[in-house]
């Protein structure tokens, strides 16, 4: 808020909210903004998917106002995002972390680490994208080593230094601010050899 006595600038700075509810929304963001861009340019269809739920009650206090104010969900959720790039069907989930060594696994669900192996069975891609923001980094893991790491360790949490190693680091442009589709293309190439 500026406010102007007597000629005076004062500048409040915006609060910055603790709870969780947006974290993740500048990854989600920046995905969906990719989407558009391989959608446009006809790289690739990919969807975020909706999460079902149920309405219990709603609030009417007018017809442009209607508010929900009480909704459960139907069923858990499995990943994030489906879609097809150049034939091969695409399922992944995508987490942030503020943590600045590793990755919580208590941030994604088993039901969504089984649907990922079942998404692997039905030899689609899968993977999961995770982004340490105090590095700014995205990294791209493949589910088989995703799951692999999970079924061979006791750790609670992957260490960052497994993603450096094991993760494929996701380009960062204007135009795609998280170019996923480009590590895709060139695991295919490399399979390809």
């Amino acid at each position: 808020m500026i406010q102007y006595p007597h000629g005076k600038k004062t500048v409040q700075k915006p609060t910055v909210s603790t709870n969780n509810r947006n974290r993740g929304i500048q990854l989600e963001d920046d995905i969906n903004r990719s989407n558009d861009y391989y959608r446009q340019k006809k790289i690739a269809v990919v969807s975020k998917k909706p999460t079902p739920i149920q309405v219990v009650n709603v609030d009417y206090p007018s017809r442009n106002k209607v508010k929900i104010t009480e909704a459960y969900y139907r069923q858990a959720s499995t990943t994030d995002y489906n879609g097809v790039y150049n034939g091969y069907a695409l399922d992944f989930e995508a987490k942030e972390t503020r943590n600045k060594t590793s990755f919580p696994l208590s941030s994604i669900h088993e039901h969504q680490i089984l649907h990922l192996a079942s998404v692997l069975e039905q030899k689609a891609i899968a993977f999961v994208i995770v982004r340490f923001v105090v590095y700014d980094e995205t990294y791209l893991v493949y589910a088989k080593d995703f799951i692999n790491f999970i079924n061979t360790q006791t750790r609670k949490s992957i260490p960052h230094t497994w993603f450096k190693e094991n993760g494929h680091l996701i380009k960062i442009t204007y135009q795609v601010p998280c170019d996923y589709i480009s590590v895709i293309k060139e695991h295919l190439s490399e399979e390809i050899k």
